[in-house]
Protein backbone atom coordinates (compact mmCIF):
# COMPACT_ATOMS: atom_id res chain seq x y z
CA UNK A 1 0.00 0.00 0.00
CA UNK A 2 1.58 3.17 -1.01
CA UNK A 3 1.28 6.37 1.39
CA UNK A 4 -1.50 8.31 -0.62
CA UNK A 5 -3.46 4.67 -0.14
CA UNK A 6 -2.63 4.86 3.37
CA UNK A 7 -3.64 8.51 4.21
CA UNK A 8 -6.92 8.33 2.53
CA UNK A 9 -7.82 4.67 4.13
CA UNK A 10 -7.10 6.75 7.53
CA UNK A 11 -9.52 9.47 5.98
CA UNK A 12 -12.28 6.99 5.66
CA UNK A 13 -12.17 5.76 8.93
CA UNK A 14 -12.03 9.01 10.47
CA UNK A 15 -14.95 9.97 8.49
CA UNK A 16 -17.01 6.89 9.58
CA UNK A 17 -16.17 7.08 12.97
CA UNK A 18 -17.39 11.06 12.95
CA UNK A 19 -20.95 9.52 11.66
CA UNK A 20 -20.92 6.54 14.12
CA UNK A 21 -18.99 3.96 12.30
CA UNK A 22 -17.25 1.51 14.62
CA UNK A 23 -13.56 0.59 13.38
CA UNK A 24 -14.39 -3.08 13.51
CA UNK A 25 -17.58 -2.41 10.88
CA UNK A 26 -15.48 0.28 8.80
CA UNK A 27 -13.33 -3.29 8.33
CA UNK A 28 -16.28 -4.68 7.27
CA UNK A 29 -17.81 -2.24 5.02
CA UNK A 30 -14.71 -2.05 2.94
CA UNK A 31 -14.36 -5.79 2.63
CA UNK A 32 -17.67 -5.57 1.22
CA UNK A 33 -16.89 -2.48 -0.98
CA UNK A 34 -14.32 -4.75 -2.59
CA UNK A 35 -16.85 -7.66 -2.66
CA UNK A 36 -19.21 -5.33 -4.63
CA UNK A 37 -16.87 -3.95 -6.90
CA UNK A 38 -15.09 -7.16 -8.15
CA UNK A 39 -18.85 -8.46 -8.29
CA UNK A 40 -19.22 -5.04 -10.73
CA UNK A 41 -16.09 -6.39 -12.95
CA UNK A 42 -17.34 -9.52 -13.57
CA UNK A 43 -21.27 -8.28 -14.28
CA UNK A 44 -19.45 -6.35 -17.18
CA UNK A 45 -17.40 -9.33 -18.20
CA UNK A 46 -14.04 -10.30 -19.75
CA UNK A 47 -12.29 -12.46 -22.61
CA UNK A 48 -9.23 -14.23 -23.83
CA UNK A 49 -8.03 -15.11 -27.52
CA UNK A 50 -10.65 -18.48 -26.86
CA UNK A 51 -13.52 -17.14 -25.27
CA UNK A 52 -15.81 -14.33 -23.09
CA UNK A 53 -17.48 -14.47 -20.18
CA UNK A 54 -19.43 -12.36 -17.52
CA UNK A 55 -22.27 -13.19 -14.50
CA UNK A 56 -25.53 -13.14 -15.29
CA UNK A 57 -29.19 -13.47 -13.52
CA UNK A 58 -31.55 -15.89 -14.58
CA UNK A 59 -34.38 -13.75 -15.66
CA UNK A 60 -36.89 -16.18 -13.54
CA UNK A 61 -34.94 -16.96 -10.02
CA UNK A 62 -32.86 -13.99 -10.16
CA UNK A 63 -29.50 -16.93 -9.55
CA UNK A 64 -26.49 -15.57 -10.28
CA UNK A 65 -24.56 -17.92 -13.17
CA UNK A 66 -21.13 -17.20 -15.13
CA UNK A 67 -21.76 -17.65 -18.51
CA UNK A 68 -18.58 -18.10 -20.89
CA UNK A 69 -19.03 -17.98 -24.88
CA UNK A 70 -16.63 -19.16 -26.72
CA UNK A 71 -15.30 -17.62 -29.69
CA UNK A 72 -16.81 -20.84 -31.65
CA UNK A 73 -18.37 -23.52 -30.40
CA UNK A 74 -21.75 -23.50 -27.81
CA UNK A 75 -22.38 -20.92 -24.43
CA UNK A 76 -22.42 -22.54 -21.45
CA UNK A 77 -23.01 -21.41 -17.77
CA UNK A 78 -22.27 -22.41 -14.31
CA UNK A 79 -23.99 -21.27 -11.10
CA UNK A 80 -22.06 -19.45 -8.89
CA UNK A 81 -22.51 -18.31 -4.87
CA UNK A 82 -24.13 -14.82 -4.75
CA UNK A 83 -21.87 -12.69 -3.32
CA UNK A 84 -23.59 -9.25 -4.29
CA UNK A 85 -26.32 -10.09 -2.28
CA UNK A 86 -24.52 -11.45 0.68
CA UNK A 87 -22.27 -8.20 0.92
CA UNK A 88 -25.40 -5.86 0.68
CA UNK A 89 -26.78 -7.70 3.26
CA UNK A 90 -23.80 -7.14 5.80
CA UNK A 91 -24.04 -3.50 4.55
CA UNK A 92 -27.57 -3.49 5.89
CA UNK A 93 -26.89 -5.01 8.55
CA UNK A 94 -24.37 -2.61 9.99
CA UNK A 95 -25.94 0.59 8.74
CA UNK A 96 -29.56 0.47 9.12
CA UNK A 97 -29.30 -0.04 13.34
CA UNK A 98 -27.35 3.13 13.86
CA UNK A 99 -29.94 5.00 10.58
CA UNK A 100 -26.66 5.42 8.02
CA UNK A 101 -27.81 5.13 3.90
CA UNK A 102 -25.76 4.03 1.59
CA UNK A 103 -25.85 4.03 -2.45
CA UNK A 104 -24.20 0.94 -4.60
CA UNK A 105 -22.13 2.18 -7.58
CA UNK A 106 -22.31 -0.87 -9.86
CA UNK A 107 -19.75 0.73 -12.44
CA UNK A 108 -16.79 -1.05 -11.75
CA UNK A 109 -14.41 2.11 -12.74
CA UNK A 110 -15.54 4.04 -9.25
CA UNK A 111 -16.10 2.84 -5.49
CA UNK A 112 -18.81 0.69 -5.65
CA UNK A 113 -20.00 1.87 -1.88
CA UNK A 114 -21.18 5.19 -0.39
CA UNK A 115 -22.10 5.89 3.16
CA UNK A 116 -23.86 8.96 4.31
CA UNK A 117 -26.16 10.47 7.36
CA UNK A 118 -28.76 11.52 4.61
CA UNK A 119 -30.00 9.14 1.75
CA UNK A 120 -28.08 9.28 -1.30
CA UNK A 121 -28.95 8.74 -5.16
CA UNK A 122 -26.94 8.59 -8.13
CA UNK A 123 -26.97 12.29 -8.51
CA UNK A 124 -25.85 13.29 -5.11
CA UNK A 125 -23.73 9.55 -4.30
CA UNK A 126 -20.15 11.18 -4.87
CA UNK A 127 -20.47 14.83 -3.64
CA UNK A 128 -22.13 13.80 -0.35
CA UNK A 129 -21.33 10.12 0.40
CA UNK A 130 -17.97 8.64 2.08
CA UNK A 131 -16.72 6.48 -0.72
CA UNK A 132 -15.75 3.42 1.02
CA UNK A 133 -12.56 1.65 -0.75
Amino acid sequence: MTKRESEQRARMYQALAAIGVSYEHAETLRRASMTLHRWSELECGDGNDYASWSIERDEKTNAPYLVTYPHTGKSHRRKVSDRETGALKRITAILNPIGLHFYHQTDPRGCALHVSKEPLTDQNYSSRGIAIG
